[in-house]
């Protein structure tokens, strides 16, 4: 009790400030995924669903609701970093995940198996290590030094490599994969997502600047960066609702919020150089951190259609049956054996 006592007097008024903008961020984010998805299903029961190229949400008030939310808490997320060190805020970022994943058993039915517990336990403990041992933020004194770090050639690099990535995936997986694998919609909200927050990063130190009395927004730099940012949310989004509206939310908030922190570090590392100012053994504790992350992803990808208790079993069975049936189909061989391989 004494070292608690220690810990909450040490903390300054704007760390305390940053903390309750931090745990209201996600306790907003957390809510909108379930107040987004009940509109995406209202709307796709009386139009074109969102997961296979419908834009009907947009007239649906319900999932403005939830866009709103989302919204308040990215910005309340904002407000915390300007108050708060990140090793403070970011990791606060997993309670998203289980007021997600709690809101979608009580509000949308959606079961979440024990394995599936675990495996969000492990994302959240791997994700965690890797910001709690990331190394402190440079100092940054105009949005030209920032922009200088974004053109140099190993961000370059990393940009144009995510671009080819993304550029794949919408145009060659997403038709063929995008109902099937939860990874593809995903995988484009996540390193789109890690180009976005360097972006955000930078447009935020420039209204820093800005309103410290240093204007930034006479440099065209300042508009770059915002139109980046803009270009990237927008597709963020359009991908973020295909993910929601095709699979089991208590399944996209982790394997998102895994992606998306794992993808903006690595960016972070690239751009701002981090890990020449670490040592060995915080670079390797990071690398545990990431196989940890890795661990409880396939865990709560390979479990997510697991029920508790005696079904298990009968569920495992069900999906071995169906993969065996799936490849009669693909082989042109009639289900003729259907019915003796039924389960008593």
């Amino acid at each position: 009790m004494s070292a608690v006592r220690r810990w909450s007097e040490g903390m300054s008024s704007d760390n305390v400030k940053g903390l309750v903008l931090a745990i209201s961020s996600s306790l907003f984010i957390g809510a909108s995924f379930i107040v987004k998805k009940k509109g995406l299903k209202k709307a796709g029961a009386s139009g074109v669903r969102a997961g296979v190229g419908g834009y009907s949400y947009l007239l649906e008030p319900l999932w403005w609701v939830g866009m709103i939310t989302m919204v308040v808490g990215e910005i309340a997320n904002f407000a915390a970093y300007a108050f708060a060190p990140a090793i403070l805020v970011t990791p606060l970022g997993a309670l998203s995940i289980i007021i997600s994943a709690i809101l979608a058993h009580i509000i949308l039915r959606e079961r979440l198996h024990t394995f599936g517990i675990l495996g969000c336990a492990l994302c959240v403990v791997g994700s965690t290590t890797i910001v709690l041992h990331a190394p402190p933020e440079r100092q940054i004194e105009s949005v030209a030094e920032v922009w200088a770090l974004a053109t140099e050639p190993g961000f370059l690099f990393y940009t144009a490599l995510v671009l080819t990535i993304v550029f794949v995936l919408i145009f060659h997986f997403v038709p063929q994969y995008g109902q099937t694998h939860i990874m593809v919609y995903i995988g484009v909200c996540s390193l789109v997502g890690s180009i976005s927050v360097m972006s955000v990063k930078a447009l935020g130190i420039a209204l820093k600047l800005t309103f410290s009395g240093m204007n930034q927004l006479v440099y065209p730099q300042t508009w770059a960066f915002t139109l980046v940012v803009v270009s990237c949310v927008i597709t963020q989004m359009n991908y973020l609702n295909k993910a929601l509206d095709t699979f089991n939310t208590a399944v996209v908030s982790p394997i998102y919020y895994v992606m998306f922190t794992s993808l903006t570090i690595l960016a972070s590392v690239i751009m701002f150089k981090d890990w020449d100012r670490q040592t060995p053994t915080q670079i390797i504790t990071e690398m545990c951190g990431f196989v940890t992350i890795l661990s409880g992803t396939f865990l709560l990808h390979k479990t997510k259609d697991m029920v508790d208790g005696p079904s298990l079993s009968t569920s495992m069975s069900m999906r071995s049956l169906k993969h065996e049936e799936e490849e009669l189909l693909i082989e042109g061989i009639p289900l003729k054996r259907q019915d003796s391989l039924r389960i008593p």
